[in-house]
């Protein structure tokens, strides 16, 4: 988030056709949940699109970009790393210690895809669990976010959004970003006939 060091999250590895969906949704959830900047491999080129297409659309700031290797950017990180594992410590246990690291370092967040070498959890600052029980790298990235930002990225804004969702307790409304700061528009029943087109 702006205003602490960045935070990039990482894809380590990808397998196109099989990993695809799952590769979009970490980047999504990076720069939903807080993150500065996602790092994706050279052959996730779709899931970058994707992520790109709907920074875009939905507002920033935030960066998308892809490396050949992954092992190179972890190896050449100048700040600390996490690297989230089911096999690491609790996230209860270590999340004050890295958002008080955050203060002073930039943060890597390595998140795995295929089966990830065994340097990655020795270069690890700290490999961190979100539960010691198997569930989805998506999951983890989330709780795990949330965590270090302590909540404070669900309050966050998208200043260059071209759309916006407005909150409803039933249903679904997108406006454009110059309807959505109109409180008469945003409020008046013709709003429901406008276009969804995140879908």
């Amino acid at each position: 988030m702006q205003d602490s060091h960045e935070v990039v999250v990482l894809r380590f590895g990808h397998r196109p056709g099989r990993d695809d969906r799952m590769t979009t949704h970490v980047g999504l959830t990076a720069r939903a949940l807080g993150a500065d900047r996602v790092i994706l491999p050279d052959n996730a080129t779709q899931s970058a699109e994707t992520v790109a297409d709907i920074t875009g659309r939905f507002g920033g700031p935030f960066a998308i970009e892809q490396r050949e290797s992954q092992a190179a950017v972890v190896r050449n990180w100048e700040g600390s790393v996490v690297h989230l594992t089911m096999y690491g410590l609790p996230v209860q246990d270590v999340q004050n210690d890295v958002r008080a690291d955050l203060k002073t370092d930039s943060l890597l967040i390595v998140v795995g895809g295929e089966k990830v070498p065994f340097e990655l959890y020795e270069r690890a600052d700290w490999n961190v669990a979100v539960t010691n029980q198997p569930h989805s790298e998506v999951a983890g990235l989330a709780v795990f976010l949330d965590r270090l930002f302590d909540g404070r990225e669900l309050e966050q804004s998208w200043p260059d959004a071209d759309r916006h969702v407005i909150p409803k307790a039933t249903g679904k409304k997108v406006v454009p970003a110059d309807a959505a700061d109109d409180s008469e528009t945003v409020g008046t029943p013709s709003d429901s006939n406008t276009a969804d087109s995140s879908r």
